[in-house]
């Protein structure tokens, strides 16, 4: 693995630290152990593998692990698919020709962005007339779920929208974050705080494609990074694409490795 500058190694060690295993364990419907492996199901019926690290471990060994995921897994008819989340700075000998010799296929690598929430924290000029803040009813939910949904061309954008409509109707603690024009919505992004960490993460992030360009997704990022200081968090995290990579950076994140989703499913009975 390439030297790290120091505050890479800083927010890496971080994020290996707090945000691995117990912590990708939100809103999950159940969780199982094996060695070093964590399993969780989410709602729906996907399956996940997390750990914090394989280090030590050789090929052989990794290839029981990986197989025990699938036992595990297998003997749950519940269970629709299997996602393998791989890091980049992992050290797990032959783990990527374990996997595609087990049935999984790696989908497109992700950016792991890590930034100080206090230099993200600025004043940033939007175009008069938008205005930035929470959601606050469920008509704007739906609303900028739909918007989500369009961005994304997310056919099932409604099914997410019922789950976040549960979500706040309990009173998670993940901020819904708006930027409205006359009332439409034009860019919208979560800020979801990790409990017992320093982090809280952004996610679900978009704009409007005739809204890009104009500072609107920064500012955005700014108020949430403003939120999360006085929830006495230290750092802002995100998976990104290539396409958000830029963006994110421009706002004061930092890439520090990558992440690689390996998914199986499962095989029919």
């Amino acid at each position: 693995m390439p030297r790290l500058e120091p505050v890479h190694h800083t927010f890496l060690n971080a994020y290996d630290s707090q945000l691995r295993t117990s912590s990708e364990m939100l809103r999950v419907s159940s969780i199982g152990r094996h060695g070093s492996l964590w399993f969780a199901v989410f709602p729906g019926g996907h399956g996940f593998v997390t750990y914090e690290s394989l280090e030590g471990a050789d090929a052989d060994e990794i290839s029981e692990l990986v197989d025990a995921a699938l036992a595990h897994f297998g003997a749950r008819s519940d269970v629709t698919d299997v996602e393998w989340k791989t890091r980049a700075h992992d050290v797990a000998p032959g783990l990527h020709e374990i996997l595609v010799s087990r049935g999984f296929v790696p989908e497109e690598p992700e950016s792991i962005m890590i930034g100080e929430a206090a230099l993200l924290a600025q004043e940033v000029r939007v175009p008069a007339g938008v205005e930035i803040r929470q959601v606050r009813d469920e008509a704007e939910i739906l609303a900028m779920e739909e918007m989500l949904g369009g961005v994304f061309a997310d056919q099932g954008w409604r099914t997410r929208a019922e789950a976040t409509l549960a979500e706040w109707s309990a009173g998670s603690d993940t901020g819904l974050w708006i930027a409205l024009v006359d009332d439409d919505i034009v860019s919208a992004g979560r800020l979801e705080p990790v409990a017992d960490t320093d982090f809280a993460g952004l996610w679900g992030g978009a704009t409007l494609p005739h809204w890009r360009g104009r500072g609107i997704y920064r500012a955005l990022t700014a108020r949430r990074a403003r939120s999360a200081l006085l929830q006495g968090k230290r750092f802002l995290n995100a998976d990104c694409t290539e396409f958000s990579r830029p963006i994110l950076e421009r706002s004061g994140l930092i890439k520090v490795s990558t992440t690689t989703p390996y998914l199986r499913p499962q095989p029919s009975t």
